[in-house]
């Protein structure tokens, strides 16, 4: 990976391997999918998807794809992702294993579920005159 930091979800896969590149793809792919209405962007260094404030963000370390749904997004979806390493807000999904594209997926409409509601609930401000 260069060392500079990337200002775009392409130019933050171009920095990885072919082979890393095509997961981070995939992943980039499927989100796309589940959450066209999301804002791509690159935060905290790496590439995020916003609706309603952060919704996830995903990246590539030496031997995983790094997974970041918020800690609420891992608590319901526990027993799907005991199998993986993981951290509070973090789950970690190996390079020698497939994709769990369909799991990615569930946790991120899980994700955008809470963002709706979040926003839905948050009180419009008010212009002064």
């Amino acid at each position: 990976m260069n060392t500079s930091s990337p200002t775009t979800i392409d130019a933050y896969i171009a920095g990885f391997p072919e082979s890393v590149q095509e997961r981070l793809q995939q992943v980039r792919a499927m989100l796309r999918q589940v959450a066209p209405e999301a804002e791509e962007t690159i935060s905290y260094g790496i590439p995020t998807l916003k609706l309603n404030g952060n919704l996830v963000h995903y990246a590539a370390f030496k031997n995983h794809i790094g997974f970041y749904p918020a800690p609420q997004g891992l608590e319901a979806f526990k027993e799907e992702l005991s199998g993986y390493k993981g951290a509070k807000g973090s789950v970690q999904f190996p390079f020698d294993q497939p994709l769990p594209l369909d799991l990615i997926a569930k946790i991120t409409k899980f994700r955008i579920e809470q963002n709706l509601v979040k926003a839905a609930g948050k009180p419009k401000k008010k212009v002064r005159g």
